[in-house]
């Protein structure tokens, strides 16, 4: 059974419907291994254990009907603290929302559990989803694979690590400026940020609404892929291999490169080069409407965050961790005036960045350009905290204020992503080149 944490969530559904692998078995299995890992606690904000057995109790049952629902029936996975799950408590990762019990699933969950996986339970998170760091003084940091003392990246800092450790084979999370796939990168596991609008926010706790999107963290191409279709509740992706001869592909030069580190250059030069080794068009391009859009991150990300947070941050500030709580109260800083503005021109530099990009397949840069950073320095500087949060957000963030979807893939270089952004609403095309290109990188 050991095999089982290695193995990928398609193959273990491929294992159920073999009758090889008893879903009850394999539950039980991964309960169990949660229970005995030192982090456990560091990773799960909360298990579901009769919840899960339950649900792989019914799926060993279809299993041995031959009706199962999914090629993902009767897989366990990991859930991010701010879905809500029915009865039990979502947090969101903040101790201003301690004791949060909803009534309902979030449609994403309600449709994973009918498409037949199994709840393992939520795993911790930044503070209401705002760091991309991961780290979290007043509930759990979890740990990065790399090194436990490093930070996991977030705010789907839990989800990367059940999934990195062996505790889950797959993990769901939210991304509002890189939050699925910073912890992707920074544990070398694939991660997919889908277009906003395209999977359901019903249930989920909002961060910044106009920006959240719900998206996997997994090992391969294939699981993001059915779990983004299990949530959808929609047939699986077609994900016939293709070539990636005569893809095109750009390198972006606008902003993604600024203050780049030495191993996230490496591992994006080192995933051009296996691209273009494989077939791949591959040309530089520079777009400035993108440094245009990222100057209006503040007023964009800031007052949609605090408008939605401010009445229950100011009721009880003490409660959440100060560089978090200063992130959200720089929001006050601007009008309504500034924000409705500032989406104004938002929504003419994506038109411009969707005409320049339109003859190339997908646009390339690193996922994070820097790598994760000593967590007892973060805690005891504040601004190395700031500094390290704002840059390690940077690249991602590009995706969220141009309307993307994107996945990041690891290049081999430990803890160093490399991303393909492509149009809005292009995810099965975009999974379809994830698969080709993820084979050329391997």
């Amino acid at each position: 059974m050991s095999e089982w944490q290695a193995m990928t969530a398609a193959e273990l559904g491929r294992g159920i419907d073999k009758g090889e692998i008893d879903p009850v078995e394999l539950t039980r299995f991964f309960l169990d291994a949660i229970d005995a890992n030192e982090y456990r606690d560091r990773i799960y904000a909360r298990l579901t254990p009769d919840r899960a057995m339950a649900e792989a109790t019914a799926a060993q049952e279809r299993a041995r009907l031959k009706l199962r629902r999914s090629p993902l029936d009767g897989v366990p996975i990991s859930w991010k603290d701010l879905f809500d799950t029915a009865g039990v408590a979502t947090e969101s990762g903040s101790q201003l929302l301690k004791g949060r019990t909803p009534a309902a699933d979030a449609e994403v969950l309600q449709n994973a559990t009918h498409q037949g996986l199994v709840c393992l339970g939520k795993t911790h998170q930044t503070e209401l989803a705002f760091s991309g760091l991961g780290v979290n003084p007043k509930t759990a940091t979890p740990p990065n694979i790399h090194d436990p003392d490093a930070a996991p990246g977030g705010s789907s800092s839990g989800a990367a690590a059940s999934v990195a450790y062996g505790l889950a084979p797959a993990g769901i999370g939210s991304d509002t400026g890189g939050s699925v796939r910073i912890p992707s990168a920074w544990n070398d596991l694939v991660g997919l940020k889908t277009t906003s609008g395209v999977l359901s926010l019903k249930g989920a706790v909002p961060l910044a609404a106009k920006f959240d999107t719900v998206g996997p963290l997994c090992k391969t191409v294939e699981d993001a892929a059915l779990l983004f279709a299990a949530m959808k509740g929609d047939k699986p992706i077609d994900l016939e291999m293709t070539s990636l001869k005569g893809v095109r592909f750009a390198v972006l030069t606008t902003t993604a490169f600024d203050d780049i580190r030495d191993a996230p250059r490496a591992g994006l030069e080192k995933a051009v080069r296996a691209l273009k080794e494989a077939g791949a068009d591959i040309v530089e391009i520079a777009i400035p409407e993108v440094a245009e859009a990222m100057a209006l991150s503040g007023v964009l990300f800031g007052c949609e965050a605090y408008g939605t947070w401010k009445d229950v941050i100011e009721a009880n500030p003490e409660l959440m961790y100060e560089p978090v709580r200063t992130r959200f109260r720089s929001g006050k800083d601007f009008s309504g005036a500034d924000y409705v503005a500032a989406w104004h021109k938002l929504d003419a530099l994506r038109a411009a960045y969707l005409e320049a990009t339109a003859s190339f397949d997908a646009v390339l840069c690193a996922t994070s350009p820097i790598t994760p950073p000593n967590v007892p320095r973060l805690l005891s500087d504040v601004g190395f905290f700031t500094s390290e949060n704002l840059l390690a957000l940077r690249n991602t963030r590009i995706g969220n204020l141009m309307g993307l979807c994107v996945l990041t893939l690891p290049t081999g270089v430990p803890s160093c992503g490399v991303s393909l952004m492509a149009a809005p609403r292009e995810e099965r095309r975009l999974l379809r080149l994830g698969l080709a290109a993820e084979a050329a990188l391997a």
